[in-house]
This record gives structure tokens, sequence and C-alpha cells, in this order.
């Protein structure tokens, strides 16, 4: 059996290595490397996969939240609300536009933050919300428009680990893309990203044509036409050869999807009657793409069982082990609502297995068998 690995990247390059190889020696004839049409027809094909009318192709996913919040036209010392619970991009950029973070808690199920601990974090300072749809399924998205709407907040969807996802509204039974939802959705593809590109890129979409008018402005420069500048902008672009590589794989991503969703029903199979452990609870609103598949361990012993599965040559991954509210960067310049017990809870005790479009059920079985031993 081969290394077991997170993510088998070549695995899933040479699957479609032909299609990937002569989209490359496409852009690489046409020298078109910046704003080639690849561009142009990849953010045209994930408008209509997302059914939005704008994608604003970009250059990574931290870009797509500070061009998105740039958008907004916020201001120094206006609130955001996050969740403790993320990858540091989500509030990293609100601190470099010199607003003020305000960390909450999340679900202690879903992990996603949830609409009870935003309205309680709501001040009158709070311009915004952030809602990162964790680990591939969607936040109570209802929910948190509710409460936006009534405190008249922008959302800006953070679904950089959960493009494909879709939500379901339980109220009106209309079905949306993850990103798809709020004022702006954001993602990114990175390569480990469920689609992902072989380097850095991003995307902004919106159904609101003023505001994605207004984030392909930022992108660009600021720029209007070429040399008119109508705002502070900043140089953000998806390369041609990426957008070309991500063209490719868009066509595979619900394939993608449902292969994560298998490797995730064999693990919960296996690890449902572990006492030690909890497995990934799903919200009933929304399909699960499983960017990870994150288990809770209890009674501490989290590390034990990664050390244990690492010296079994089987890799697993802490997502996030310091919450932002313990961050350095943050301390200064965040505000903390609640106790955040739950987040806390998360950062000691979730581990995250191995989980990738080209896993094998011998390798699978070899991660479930040493799980199950350490659990004995």
């Amino acid at each position: 059996m081969k290394k077991i690995q997170m993510v088998d990247l070549h695995g899933q390059y040479l699957k479609i290595k032909d299609e990937i190889d002569t989209a490359i020696l496409n852009c690489i004839n046409s020298t078109a490397f910046i704003n080639g049409p690849e561009v142009k027809n990849f953010a045209a094909a994930l408008e209509t996969y997302l059914d939005v009318p704008r994608v604003i192709p970009c250059a990574n996913g931290t870009d797509a939240l500070q061009i998105a919040m740039m958008a907004l036209d916020l201001q120094p010392g206006d609130e955001v609300i996050v969740p403790a619970f993320t990858y540091v991009a989500t509030a990293e950029v609100i601190g470099l536009l010199k607003l003020t973070p305000v960390m909450v808690d999340v679900d202690p199920n879903t992990f996603c933050v949830t609409p009870e601990e935003i309205e309680k974090a709501i001040s009158p300072k709070t311009k915004a919300i952030v809602p990162v749809h964790l680990f591939g399924q969607c936040a109570d998205m209802d929910g948190i428009m509710e409460v936006a709407k009534r405190h008249n907040l922008y959302v800006i969807e953070d679904t950089a680990q959960a493009i494909g996802a879709v939500y379901t509204s339980p109220k009106t039974g209309s079905q949306k893309m993850a990103g798809a939802i709020g004022d702006f959705g954001c993602t990114s593809f990175f390569p480990s990203k469920n689609l992902g590109c072989y380097g850095d890129g991003g995307a902004i979409y919106s159904n609101n044509a003023a505001l994605a008018d207004q984030a392909a402005l930022i992108a660009n420069h600021g720029q209007s036409k070429k040399y008119v500048h109508k705002v502070i902008g900043v140089n953000s672009r998806l390369d041609t050869i990426q957008a070309a590589i991500l063209g490719v794989k868009l066509q595979f991503l619900d394939k993608y999807s449902a292969a994560r969703q298998q490797v995730a029903a064999r693990y919960d199979t296996a690890f449902s009657s572990i006492e030690g452990l909890q497995i990934p609870v799903r919200n009933n609103d929304s399909t699960h793409v499983f960017h990870q598949y994150t288990l809770l361990v209890k009674d501490g012993r989290r590390d034990q069982l990664k050390d244990y599965l690492a010296e079994n040559g089987i890799p697993a991954m802490v997502y996030y082990p310091i919450p932002l509210n313990e961050q350095e960067a943050f301390m200064e310049i965040g505000r903390i609502s609640g106790e955040l017990k739950v987040t806390k809870e998360l950062c000691n005790n979730v581990i995250s297995l191995p989980i990738h479009t080209e896993m094998v059920e011998a390798e699978q079985d070899f991660i479930i068998d040493h799980v199950k031993k350490f659990f004995k």
C-alpha cells in the first residue's frame, strides 16, 4: 500500500492529466498569461454552476474576503462578527482594514457559527457578519440572514471549505449554493481545497450587481478603464493558467464531492459506535462536501490518538489548535463575545482524518482499523 496522504493531489491529477496538460499548453502557446480568455470562461462557468450573476476571480481566498469588505465601504472601527473557531484569514483581513473582529462561539455539533451567538455579539458598531461554512457544510443561513436583516448588517460568506455544498431553506424549500446567499460569497482555490488549482487562486461572487461592480473595480487597481482609477484598489488577479486548470476541474467538482461523501459515509459506519468519538454532525439544511472529516475525541485523548496514528504512518491534522481570541495578533484589536467554551473544547479535542477524491478502500480500512485499535 502506498503512503497515506491527507490529500492525494497527484493521484487526482493523473486521472485528468490529458485535459489539464492540454489546457496548460494552450495557455502557454497563446502567451495570454494575464487576463487570458480562460479567466473569463472560468468565471462564466462558475457563475452557471453557482447560479449567481457575477463571479470575480482574484488571486486567493484571503484577497476575496478583503476585497468584499472594501467593496462594502466598511470604515476603521466598524465591527465584523466572525467565529472564533476558524482559519486566521477570516479575521486577518478585518485587522488589515483597521476594522474590529468580534469573535463569537460556534455550534458544538456542526462547528459553524450560529444566529444566536451572532445576535448576542451585535453592538451599535456592528456592520457585517462573516459566517464560515466550516469543513464542508453551510451554517444556518436562514437564521443568519434574518439577524442581518433585522439589524441592517452585511453578510459575507466564507465558503473556502464548502464550494459545491447546497443549502436548502427550511422555510421556503428553496435551494442555493454555499456562498450564493449573502451579500458576497468568497472562496479559495488553494490546491488542497475541494476545487483547487495548482497555485493560488480565489473568487468573489454576488447577487448584487452594484456590489459586484465595486468588487471588480477594487480587484483591478480601482480601475474603471485603462489608466482611469476611481477608487483605491488592489492588484488581485487569477492568472490564466490557474483559470484554465480550474475550468477543467470544475467539470468534476460534483464527482469529487460524491467521492468525499462516500469516504465520509464509510468512516461514519466504522466510528459511530465508538463511545470515545463524535462523528461529524450534519446540518439538516445543508449538504456536506467534506473538505475535512473531523472527529471530536472525548476524554482528552486527541493528542494521544494523533501520535498513535503518526506512529503507524497515518497523517492526521488538528484544525485549529489555537482559537482566534488567543492569537497574539488579535489581542489588541479584537473583541470577544461570551466565554467561547465550545471553541475552546473544539481546539483541544478535534482531529481530522485523511479524506480525498482518490482514497481507496484498502487505505481507508487501514486507517479505520488503527482508530478502532486505539479505542479498544
